[in-house]
């Protein structure tokens, strides 16, 4: 017999049974299926079950408000809730804070790769993220209040380092959302911003004996779908619940906008500037900090203008921006859109993306923080009676080459004002941020300084960097008094050795023209010199010179370098996949051919594609001069230094 899988959502709900594990999908609105946490609340205000319910989700279902898992905060639901963030679901953490169950908080990449471990029946998740932070179980092991006793995360050691170990429990039941489903329950997300871990948690649940129900806009006949559209096969899912268009939007911000889901593409260049205030002042210096093809996290908060400013400056086609959920490329979106992006190159599940930022994929985050210490640690997930949850913070924080921590240098009540060029403070926040001790810790800098990462803490007012395990004040905004904006803000006093003024082209309403200086960062470091051999090595290797800027670009470099070097160089130029377009050839050499005259005193060129060498032979020859082309960068190098 031939089985529809569609059902109405109480229905749904009602297989539900007192003491399950329930998985929870969703980032903010992305994957959130609302409607299906409105028919369970409906049913326990009216039956009083299911109760004794283990909650488990990674990241934050929910909009910091009442909807998605907020409308489940229901007094006597929970045993257990294991959460990765609360701050978007914060009638859960007011519960959890009043001690109305065991709650829980642990790194997003834990959680979401707990359901792949439960999926392969595996032991668990092994992990170095969270060491030395309040997950670890020696500080507090990610128990939020006193009611929490239990440690589900151990310190094991193996191969003769520590790891955290979170043990693999059946998950029961999990709701999952797409856009699409036939009868049979195969489940397409051709309208969703992203994919989550719907599929990892599908897994977990059927391997578990347990139950999958999806929430979907549509359903189609069986046999209809693209199979290479189906992300979560019908042989997971038990039930399909199609939702009411208002408990289905593609964000809880945004009912559906085509550019976010690939439907089309839109220009950037429409996009309306920011207003020059303290959040674009953090956003336009962390973006001096950027090198072309960055791969870069960008966290809530603050960090979302960061991708807004680089459109504007027209360095954003040079960077590669993602967030946690399997967002990769394009403009990320802040506020209820968070999560999702503008134009995106590619969507991935959470549990790969995880995996890609854990194992040091990323050059560069930009997070919030709450709380600063002397040592340079981070506290942006607890503080006074407010719980947040780390969310992916530990996981980015720990593992990225380069961490840009981003926020006011007070709080509450904090006024500024960016006019004339420079800062000025209207009202002091009546909370300082940069403390002798954080209420808890979200990032250990010890780790940074073992692994050598670069740490910079932004703000309105100053920039700090971390040095040998404490904070050196290292630029200074302009109308900012060291001893009454900054020292009598702190509860302890930074290292200061040379601080120097914040570029006054953050604090001026006109864009700050950084795209040729942005663009030199990279190109500098394809320029090596070495004055012993007197040896200048130019690595082409994969450049694709594609505008007379990048050519005045080449130019100015290699001067610099060459007139630094004070004598005429021996030049060696690696031109593996090295591309120009006829239009540019003759300005291209023509440059070369300046370069040469000004600065060489021999040049020799290699390249294993014979095709290039014969080109660029022929090219050369054509306009008189020697190609000097081989085939190994030895055979170069032994040429120029003969």
């Amino acid at each position: 017999m031939k089985r529809n899988k569609v059902v109405p959502a109480d229905v749904a709900v009602s297989m539900l049974r007192d003491g399950w594990v329930l998985g929870a999908e969703g980032f903010v609105g992305s994957g959130t299926a609302d409607f299906l946490y409105l028919a369970l609340e409906k049913r326990f205000r009216e039956t009083g079950t299911p109760s004794n319910l283990t909650l488990i989700h990674s990241s934050g279902p929910g909009d910091a408000g009442t909807r998605g898992i907020n409308r489940i905060a229901i007094p006597g639901m929970f045993k257990r809730v294991i959460s990765g963030h609360y701050g978007l679901v914060p009638q859960i953490g007011k519960l959890a804070l009043a001690g109305d169950f065991e709650a829980y908080n642990f790194p997003q990449g834990i959680l979401t790769n707990f359901y792949r471990a439960v999926a392969a029946r595996r032991p668990g998740v092994f992990t170095k993220v969270g060491l030395g932070t309040f997950a670890d179980p020696r500080i507090e092991g990610g128990k939020i209040n006193d009611r929490t006793r239990e440690e589900i995360v151990d310190v094991v050691t193996l191969g003769g380092e520590e790891w955290l170990f979170m043990k693999a429990f059946p998950v029961d039941c999990v709701f999952i959302r797409g856009t699409t489903a036939d009868t049979r329950g195969n489940v397409t997300m051709e309208r969703e911003a992203l994919i989550v871990d719907s599929l990892a948690m599908a897994m977990a649940a059927r391997n578990s004996g347990g139950l999958v129900i999806a929430q979907v806009e549509r359903v189609a006949s069986a046999e209809t779908l693209n199979p290479r559209a189906v992300v979560v096969p019908g042989i997971l899912v038990d039930y399909v619940v199609v939702a009411e268009p208002a408990y289905h939007m593609q964000t809880f911000g945004t009912a559906y906008r085509p550019e976010l889901c690939g439907e089309i593409r839109v220009p950037l260049s429409s996009l309306k500037p920011l207003e020059l205030d303290e959040r674009k002042v953090m956003a336009r210096r962390a973006n001096l900090e950027l090198k072309p093809y960055d791969v870069i996290n960008l966290g809530i908060g603050y960090p979302e203008a960061v991708s807004a400013v680089a459109n504007e400056e027209n360095i954003l086609d040079y960077l590669t921006m993602t967030v946690e959920p399997g967002i990769i490329g394009g403009m990320p979106l802040g506020g209820l859109d968070f999560g999702s992006s503008v134009n995106p190159e590619a969507v991935v599940s959470m549990p790969d993306q995880f995996d890609f930022y854990d194992g040091g994929g990323l050059d560069v985050t930009c997070l919030g923080f709450a709380q600063v210490t002397p040592e340079g640690n981070v506290n942006s997930s607890k503080f006074a009676n407010r719980v947040a949850g780390c969310g992916g913070f530990i996981d980015i924080s720990q593992n990225a080459k380069r961490v840009l921590f981003m926020g006011t240098f007070t709080t509450a009540g904090l006024k500024t004002a960016v006019e004339h060029g420079r800062v000025k403070i209207l009202a002091e926040g009546q909370v300082k941020k940069f403390v002798k001790s954080c209420d808890q810790i979200t990032f250990c800098s010890r780790f940074a300084g073992a692994q050598g990462q670069e740490v910079f803490y932004i703000t309105e007012r100053c920039v700090f960097r971390l040095v040998d395990g404490a904070l050196e004040l290292i630029e200074v905004a302009p109308g900012i008094d060291i001893e009454r904006d900054i020292l009598a803000q702190m509860e302890f006093s930074p290292v200061i050795r040379d601080a120097q003024p914040m570029d006054p082209r953050l604090f001026r309403e006109k864009v700050m023209g950084i795209r040729r200086e942005f663009l030199l960062k990279e190109l500098r470091t394809r320029v090596r010199y070495d004055p012993a051999r007197n040896l200048l090595r130019l690595s082409f290797n994969g450049l694709e010179i594609d505008s007379l800027e990048d050519i005045e670009n080449i130019r100015d470099v290699v001067g610099e370098v060459c007139r630094a070097a004070g004598r005429p160089v021996n030049a060696v130029v690696n031109y593996d996949a090295f591309k120009v377009g006829d239009p540019l050839l003759e300005p291209y050499l023509s440059m070369g051919q300046s370069i040469i005259e000004a600065h060489y005193r021999k040049v020799a060129r290699h390249t294993t594609n014979r095709e290039i060498r014969e080109r660029l032979t022929q090219e050369f020859e054509h306009r008189g001069l020697q190609p000097n082309l081989f085939a190994t960068e030895e055979e170069a190098v032994r040429y120029v230094l003969e």
